[in-house]
Parts: structure tokens; C-alpha cells; sequence
């Protein structure tokens, strides 16, 4: 006979709480996390204390900086290289925050004439020669500082190489998001000496 319930998942974590893991490495809270996920705060909260105990982890920063990769990610079976120098590459995005994501939209595309990626929500995100521009609307508007996204060929051996030399991250490398061809983007956020933000950006083909 068929057993009831949920089938085991093959990973150490199962999807929902890799879910939530992702969004706790981003730096968001319960109630932001339980927005994005559709779900309650109380769900959340059940997640991260099953996380907790999964993990062996005492408090929600240490789950910040936890490395994990899920078994279902390109960069599962890859591993780290630490032989040779993990060299900054390229600027490959520019993040920048607006009032109105939708005007902005409209203005960037039709006035400047930016060719348009794509949209998600309040985010909104152009090709400049080759360099991302992400547009995301939130508080604080214009008057927040604007983001550097570094492009690396392997983000946690470049993260782990920065790490040695005195840099202090966020949080652990982690999934921000998956395009429907597969590819992978992963990001991990830092400060420069005069704690303006900068970030490490990874696209992994699957």
C-alpha cells in the first residue's frame, strides 16, 4: 500500500524550507518572506525553528551566513576551487531605487530608449551595453545608495578568497533567482569601508 502523506525529499532541506533559507540569506523578514512565499508568518516561523534544528545552527544569523547549496542547483556538484586568485570581473548590474517603478519603466525604456529585459513586480531591469540596470521601487526612493553588482565566474570561491582577505559579508552566496531556460542567478552582499553596499553576482547554466 501506498504511504500517506508527502514523499521524503531528496535533499537535506526540503523545497519550501530552502525557500525560506534563501529569503533569510537575503536579509528579509518573517513577514516579508510569508508575503512572497503566500503563506502565514506562523509558517514561517515553524520553517526556520525545523531549519534550526535540521542544521545544528543556534539563531537566524548563523542561517544567514550557512554556505548550503540545495541539491537541485547547478552549482551542487560543483566544487571549490581556492588554487588560483578569484579576480573581480566586470560591473554586471547597477541597482538604483525609484519612487514609481511603473514611470520609471516608461521613461527609461521610451525617453532613453533602453532596450527592456524584463519585469517583475516592482523590479524592472534594462540591457546597457551589456551591463544590467535594475530599477526597484521601495522606500527611500532616489535617496538610497546605488548597488554594484561584480560579476565572478565562481561566487564562493570568490566569496571565500574575500573573506580571507578581511572583507565581511552579509550573508552566505545564495539563490536570488532561477530564469525559465534554467540559468541561475546567485548574488552575496557586502559594504566598502564607508558601508556602501556592493555585491558579488553569479550566472550558473544549468
Amino acid at each position: 500500500m501506498r504511504k500517506r502523506g508527502r514523499p521524503p525529499a531528496d535533499d537535506l532541506l526540503t523545497p519550501a524550507e530552502w525557500r525560506v533559507v534563501e529569503g533569510i540569506r537575503h536579509g528579509l523578514s518573517n513577514p516579508r518572506i510569508a508575503r512572497l512565499l503566500g503563506v502565514g508568518t506562523d509558517a514561517i516561523k515553524y520553517h526556520v525553528a525545523h531549519i534550526l534544528a535540521k542544521l545544528a545552527l543556534r539563531d537566524r544569523r548563523q542561517l544567514r551566513h550557512w554556505s548550503g547549496v540545495r541539491r537541485a542547483s547547478a552549482l551542487h556538484h560543483r566544487s571549490l576551487v581556492m588554487s588560483e586568485p578569484e579576480t573581480l570581473g566586470a560591473i554586471g548590474q547597477i541597482a538604483r531605487t525609484v519612487d514609481d517603478v511603473a514611470a520609471a519603466e516608461i521613461w527609461y525604456r521610451d525617453v532613453l530608449g533602453l532596450p527592456h529585459l524584463y519585469t517583475f513586480g516592482k523590479l524592472c531591469f534594462f540591457d546597457c551595453g551589456g551591463t544590467r540596470l535594475l530599477l526597484s521601487e521601495g522606500e527611500g526612493g532616489a535617496a538610497q545608495a546605488s548597488i554594484l553588482y561584480f560579476r565572478v565566474a565562481d561566487i564562493h570561491a570568490a566569496h571565500a578568497r574575500l573573506t580571507q582577505r578581511g572583507v565581511v559579508f552579509l550573508g552566505a552566496p545564495h539563490l536570488i533567482h532561477r530564469h525559465a531556460d534554467g540559468i541561475e542567478e546567485w548574488m552575496a552582499f557586502f559594504n566598502d569601508p564607508e558601508q556602501r553596499p556592493l555585491a558579488l553576482m553569479a550566472q550558473v547554466r544549468p
